[in-house]
């Protein structure tokens, strides 16, 4: 009986050993194909890990994974490949988001989808078999895609709201515009590097890896995750208002300058120890697997080389069709230059004035063309700015997280309330416009003196939205269609005292002048 099980098993395991090589030989050709192909997107997630220290810690999340893989050598070599050709499926849908995040000039979306491909190489060459025992690593790669900052204004305004409230029952008394405050003591103002943003994807990445290595049940995993993101999120909280406090009780000779992000940084450090301390009194130590994972699966049959290498063809197919979508629809695109030019009147007598009575400008990044100019009638002014884009790509785009229209740091304006406002074009159509009230930069003047009410919206080739997801759409259905992807900002601003009632000057001005602005947007669009 022995003469015959043993032979058997022997051409089993050399079945194994022949299909490993052969599938490790497909998934090295298949990841170093989609390294080449989408080595821009590649390339610009490093570039943010190296300048961004919001996300440096993405250089360890690829050697952190592939250690984690290394651990579960013994019971993938267990296992028997098979590729899976309905994981294709899953391949064109990563494939058509990254070609609709390329579009759209998403670098999140590209990057999400460049590390979807990456992981569902996997079980297209290897199966699910191989893919359950290291489907945590795998998945922990997605905390190398450089994403986050969208949450940047409610942190800070969460920040701020606490940092009041404590100051406030400490008995401090504080005036607060914005994201601005002033205790007796001095101003402070909470920036980006307040916000915890960084604390909180540090926190969430690492607590993710110490539940995985130290427990064993899903619930314990998922609470303390749940923990890691809040843990860091409140203790942000405390640590603005200790800094201000700090700088408070010491006349502004402690956590100011330098000392406040070496002091923030020592107390996320105390706080984040402290967490993994408490977190290691429920470890769950475990094996790294059972008994019958380690079995050889006598009873599959290695797939066959054709199959393989079918699977690795088709994968390589869709890859590549982006590109050649991509490559159709900018080959007839020209980047010839823009011009905008400022009329000198409008309609109903709105006429051009120099800008020293209204003068302010959009934090916009690299317009194709721009142009700022002040509009006067009856003694009262308005401020009109035009951003235009064309031919967008990741540098030169309407919709950023770098454009707006006041950076928190700004030397002469910070935005102190934003809303939105319903306008009534001369079109009869109805438009939803971003409104804001910025001061002077200057804590110190009056509550009226220095102040502009501003609107914004988006045009996008003569479609009108506030909505940057709708603005993205509709830029790549414009593209698809062959109509481009000419965007426009349209701000429009005016002092504070001459903007009150429900006939504003700034409803009045857009009503009676869009026409004309529309009009000056498609003149710039035809004439590239």
């Amino acid at each position: 009986m022995n003469a015959i099980v043993t032979p058997y098993a022997a051409v089993v395991r050399s079945q194994v050993t022949q299909s490993w090589r052969q599938a490790l030989v497909a998934l090295v050709l298949l990841l170093l194909w989609t390294f080449v192909l989408y080595r821009e997107t590649g390339t610009a997630m490093v570039t943010i890990w190296a300048r961004s220290d919001t996300f440096a810690h993405a250089f360890l999340v690829p050697p952190i994974a592939a250690w984690l893989v290394w651990r579960q050598r013994q019971l993938i070599a267990a296992q028997v490949p098979r590729a899976t050709p309905g994981v294709l499926v899953l391949v064109a849908t990563a494939v058509l988001v990254w070609f609709l995040g390329e579009l759209a000039a998403v670098n999140a979306v590209t990057q999400l989808a460049l590390v979807a491909l990456l992981v569902l190489a996997v079980p297209a060459v290897l199966g699910w078999s191989v893919t359950r025992l290291i489907i945590f690593p795998l998945g922990f790669l997605f905390f190398a895609v450089p994403i986050g900052e969208f949450l940047l204004p409610q942190l800070m305004d969460w920040t701020a709201n606490f940092t009041v409230l404590a100051l406030r029952l400490s008995g401090v008394p504080v005036y607060r515009e914005g994201l601005q405050f002033v205790i007796p003591s001095g101003n402070w103002s909470v920036v980006e590097a307040c916000s915890g943003v960084r604390y909180l994807i540090a926190s969430l990445t690492v607590g993710a890896l110490f539940a995985y290595l130290n427990y064993q049940s899903t619930k314990r995993r998922i609470l303390f995750v749940i923990a890691s993101i809040l843990v860091p999120v409140v203790a942000n909280w405390v640590r603005a208002y200790m800094i201000v406090m700090l700088g408070h009780l010491s006349g502004n000779k402690l956590a100011v300058g330098v000392d406040h992000l070496i002091y923030g940084w020592l107390f996320f450090g105390v706080v984040m120890m402290l967490m993994f301390i408490i977190g290691a009194r429920w470890t769950e130590p475990g094996e790294l697997g059972s008994d019958r994972d380690s079995v050889y699966a006598t009873k599959k049959q290695p797939v066959t080389a054709p199959r393989l290498w079918m699977v690795t063809a088709g994968f390589a197919a869709l890859l590549a069709l982006p590109h050649v979508a991509l490559w159709a629809l900018e080959s007839g695109t020209e980047g010839d230059t823009v011009q905008l030019t400022v009329p000198v009147a409008l309609a109903a007598g709105w006429q051009v004035v120099p800008q020293d009575e209204v003068h302010f400008k959009p934090a916009f990044q690299n317009p194709s063309a721009e142009m700022t100019a002040s509009y006067a009638k009856q003694g009262r002014a308005v401020g009109l700015y035009l951003g235009y884009y064309h031919h967008q790509n990741y540098s030169q785009k309407l919709v950023s997280s770098s454009n707006m229209l006041v950076r928190s740091n700004d030397a002469q304006w910070a935005q102190v309330a934003s809303a939105s406002r319903t306008v009534e074009m001369a079109d009869k159509q109805a438009y939803v416009f971003r409104t804001a009230e910025l001061r002077s930069a200057s804590l110190d003047q009056s509550a009226q003196n220095g102040r502009l009410i501003v609107w914004r919206i988006y045009w996008i080739n003569g479609a009108l939205t506030t909505s940057d997801y709708l603005a993205k759409a509709y830029s790549v259905f414009y593209r698809l269609t062959g109509r481009g992807d000419d965007s426009a900002v349209i701000v429009v601003y005016t002092p504070k005292d001459q903007a009150g009632g429900e006939d504003s000057v700034l409803e009045s001005f857009l009503m009676t002048n869009y026409p004309s602005i529309n009009a000056l947007l498609r003149a710039a669009q035809q004439n590239k």
